[in-house]
């Protein structure tokens, strides 16, 4: 992502509106994750929005785009990434007067965390393909996206099973870490295990686990139940 829509998608984090996914580098992992601390140090920001919870039954998957703007105001407005590493660290010393700093740093394990969540059954949907059987090894874990609904498929016990690829807190695309077997949010540090049970997170209140999909193995494929159009 550019500087310009790192500086948005920051701002839309910061005022509370849901920004278009993307997959961040380190660096811009960093500066999502301040802006993320800062707003879930506003009381009542922990939870989950309506609009959030609604949507994991198959809201559609934004792309990333850009409005057209001319080279003028790309140059009148695009900072520098020292620029926007300056003004959030900024924001975070100030925001460091009210938010404790195990809050703001330290990771926490999550004692006894809740299991996994409600399973998703939209309300019309039908089954869809999303791995090969061979592709899915006991033990195994595999990212499906169907465009406007993704997870993750796993074998255990010689069952298939399926979760959502969306974090429970603000709707951020998941990725899986092959080296620590989890599903890694890049705007918070929260963490999941592969049955979407929440391991890590950073926030006052824990995030609920992530919800599961129904899942079987039918001709050589593994299929999940999920809608067959954007809701």
């Amino acid at each position: 992502m550019n500087p310009r829509g790192l500086r948005h998608y920051i701002d839309d984090l910061l005022r509370g509106r849901r920004p278009k996914p993307f997959r961040p580098d380190d660096f811009e992992a960093a500066q999502i994750r301040t802006a993320i601390e800062l707003r879930a140090s506003r009381p009542g920001d922990d939870a989950p929005s309506q609009e959030f919870l609604a949507g994991l039954q198959g809201r559609l998957a934004e792309q990333m785009g850009e409005p057209p703007s001319t080279a003028e105001q790309r140059r009148r407005h695009a900072p520098t990434r020292r620029t926007v590493l300056v003004s959030t660290s900024a924001a975070a010393a100030a925001a460091a007067v009210a938010v404790t700093t195990d809050r703001l740093i330290n990771q926490k394990p999550e004692v006894n965390p809740p299991q996994a969540s409600d399973e998703i059954v939209p309300n019309a949907g039908s089954w869809q393909r999303v791995a090969a059987s061979s592709a899915v090894p006991e033990g195994g874990v595999h990212p499906f996206d169907l465009g406007f609904v993704n997870g993750f498929v796993r074998r255990v016990g010689g069952q298939i099973e399926a979760v959502s690829g969306v974090c429970t807190h603000q709707g951020c695309k998941l990725w899986f870490d092959g080296a620590h077997d989890r599903l890694q949010c890049p705007c918070h540090t929260t963490s999941f295990a592969t049955d979407g049970r929440v391991i890590t997170h950073q926030l006052p209140i824990a995030p609920k686990p992530l919800p599961t999909f129904e899942v079987r193995e039918a001709d050589g494929h593994i299929e999940v139940f999920a809608p067959d159009r954007p809701v």
